[in-house]
This record gives structure tokens, sequence and C-alpha cells, in this order.
């Protein structure tokens, strides 16, 4: 009888990485829940277009090129007080809105967390908005939510900032200045149904999760509607 073979070792799987996100929600001070959203997109997009990011030597290039080679997920943590300065001691770049405060950090192994970061919660941010939002401005982006899915804040701040990358990565270089420069303007807004039927048909950039949490794989959570994509899609169709 011959000697057993040895299966070959398989190739080691990927690394994952996440892109970390806190959201400062003080007791007395919890922001709106739409301006959190908001925030935490254009806080994705600030770090896409940071210089340590763009460079080719870049101080966090390589980091957001592992990510984006892997999966793009983000995990929004809550912070206050002390908990939100030793955050704010760790390189990110904190974005402010109306109410909101989002810091967004350099991309980090699904394991690897920072310690101050990996002791915050992904729980407790269920945010409300004091009143219902305006209709959006149609001449600027709008990051359009599925209706009924039923998303605490926190899982639709990172389907926000999944919206605007989707948007980012397919605008040329013109239209990423202008929007970079004009402080990144945009709308988050939950659709009605018939609304979100004609969204997810009509070629813009969609967000399906990965169903890591709350909702099922593949739900479809955004559509990511730009005025320069809707320009390009209607001369493709010649309308």
């Amino acid at each position: 009888m011959g000697p057993e073979a040895t299966p070959e070792a398989g190739p080691e799987p990927a690394p994952q990485f996440v892109l970390p996100l806190v959201v400062r929600i003080e007791r007395d001070a919890a922001p709106a829940r739409t301006d959190a959203l908001e925030t935490a997109a254009r806080a994705v997009l600030t770090l896409l277009s940071d210089e340590r990011v763009t460079a080719e030597d870049g101080e966090w290039a390589q980091a957001v090129r592992d990510w984006q080679d892997s999966q793009i997920r983000k995990v929004v943590r809550r912070a206050r007080g002390s908990e939100w300065r030793r955050a704010g001691g760790l390189p990110g770049i904190t974005v402010t809105g109306k109410s909101a405060q989002v810091r967004v950090f350099p991309p980090v192994p699904l394991d690897g967390w920072p310690k101050d970061l990996a002791k915050l919660q992904v729980s407790g941010t269920d945010l409300d908005d004091p009143e219902p939002p305006a209709e959006p401005d149609f001449s600027r982006p709008v990051l359009w939510l599925g209706p009924d899915l039923g998303m605490s804040a926190g899982k639709a701040m990172a389907q926000a900032g999944h919206g605007a990358q989707l948007v980012w990565w397919e605008l040329d270089d013109a239209a990423r200045a202008e929007w970079r420069d004009t402080g990144f303007p945009l709308a988050v807004r939950t659709a009605e149904p018939a609304r979100w039927a004609e969204l997810t048909a009509g070629g813009l950039p969609v967000v399906r999760d990965a169903g890591f949490t709350e909702i099922a794989p593949g739900s479809c959570t955004v559509v990511a509607d730009h005025p320069a994509l809707r320009a390009k899609l209607g001369s493709a169709t010649g309308h």
C-alpha cells in the first residue's frame, strides 16, 4: 500500500476589511436621523477624495485599495463624551452636518479594529427626525432609500455611504472635482413605493446589501441619483 496523498492546501482566503464610521450621539443631544445619514454619506466622499487616499503613495491609499478589492463594507458605531474624544484622537476625518457629527477612519481589517473603536456600541443608533424632511432639490444628488426596510439609523448610514461611493466611482474627474469643491451637497430620502419601482429600473447605481445585519442578503437598499448620471443615461437612450 503506497503512502497516502497529502491534499494540497487551498488558497488563503482574501483578508476582509471594513470602513469604520462613528456617529456622535450624546445623551441630551442626539442628531436628526436624516442629517446623520447625509453627514455619513459626505464623510465617505470626503475620505475618498482626500489626498491621503488619492495620491498613489498616500498614507491611506493602500488601505483603501485593499478594502475596495474585497468589499466596501462599512460599520457605524456610536460614541459620546470621552468615547467621542478618544475616537477623535485616532487618524480620521470628522464631518459636521446641521446637527450630526460623523468621524470616518481609514479601513481596518475586520478583526483588527483599534481598541478605542472596537469597544464602541453598534446598537443604540435609533434616531428620529423632529419633522418630515423636505422634498429634495433634484438639481443635486439624491440617495434614495428603499421603503419599508426598517433599518436602524446606523445601518441606513452605512447604506447611504455605499450609495455615495457608487456615485463617486461613476463620475468623471471633472464631475468629482465640482462635487468636492462645493462640499458634496446631497440629500437622503426614503422613496415612495411607486417612485422606488421606477428608480430601481432606471439604470442608476443600486446598492444591494450583503445581508450581514438587519436585512436579507441581496436586498436593494439605495438607488444613487446624481444629475450627471441622469444626463448620461438620457444621452444613452436619446432622451
